[in-house]
């Protein structure tokens, strides 16, 4: 998002159906609407100065960011990986994720009059960009005019900065991706307490 807001009038949509816990994933949504509330805040805090922020060089409307809370909908995920429960952390089943959230991005985008659709995903070291990307583009033309908007986050340094902007807002940071297959093996994950 900080990236993003540089050049975008972004519009966030959290859908997570793969998170294997309504507690897990309401405090992720939690994090994610405090975290744009810092920026929303800063934006106001500029305007109220009579200045521009520097991130909002190039749009031209409010600055502000908008959260739309996807409902919490796991049996879709566990129905969409049906038959695809053993295989491999970063397989098929990861694949079948990716699509599953990326369509429901570009549903939300194409119903809102969006120019593009993306996903943070690429921001993690494990995820791969390219199959995310290759889904992405597959998708785009059921969805347009919307436009896929390609991106590898974590490269140039952008998940390292992920890394401090959560320390220096005090973010929680998950250790899995939030499916139950991905769940640490070697001891029991407190969903209070999984901080990577």
């Amino acid at each position: 998002m900080e990236y993003l807001r540089e050049f975008f009038d972004i519009t966030v949509l959290y859908y997570n159906p793969n998170i294997s816990s309504e507690p897990e994933y309401v405090k992720r949504l939690e994090e994610e609407v405090r975290l744009i509330g810092i920026y929303n805040d800063q934006v106001r805090a500029y305007r109220e100065r009579g200045e521009q922020p520097e991130a909002q060089v190039i749009t031209d409307n409010t600055g502000l960011i908008e959260v739309i809370r996807g409902d919490y909908e796991p049996q879709t995920f566990y129905e969409a990986v049906r038959g695809y429960e053993d295989c491999p952390e970063a397989g098929e089943r990861c694949f079948i994720c990716y699509e599953m959230r990326i369509r429901e991005a570009y549903r939300v985008a194409a119903e809102r009059g969006c120019d593009y659709a993306c996903t943070t995903l690429t921001i993690s070291p494990l995820k791969n960009a390219a199959k995310i990307n290759e889904i992405g583009m597959k998708l785009e033309p059921e969805y347009a005019p919307v436009r896929w908007l390609p991106s590898d986050f974590k490269k140039k340094e952008g998940f390292k900065r992920s890394t401090e902007l959560s320390a220096i807002y005090g973010l929680y940071r998950q250790n899995y991706c939030g499916c139950v297959f991905s769940r640490p093996l070697d001891k029991e994950v407190n969903d209070e307490d999984s901080n990577a």
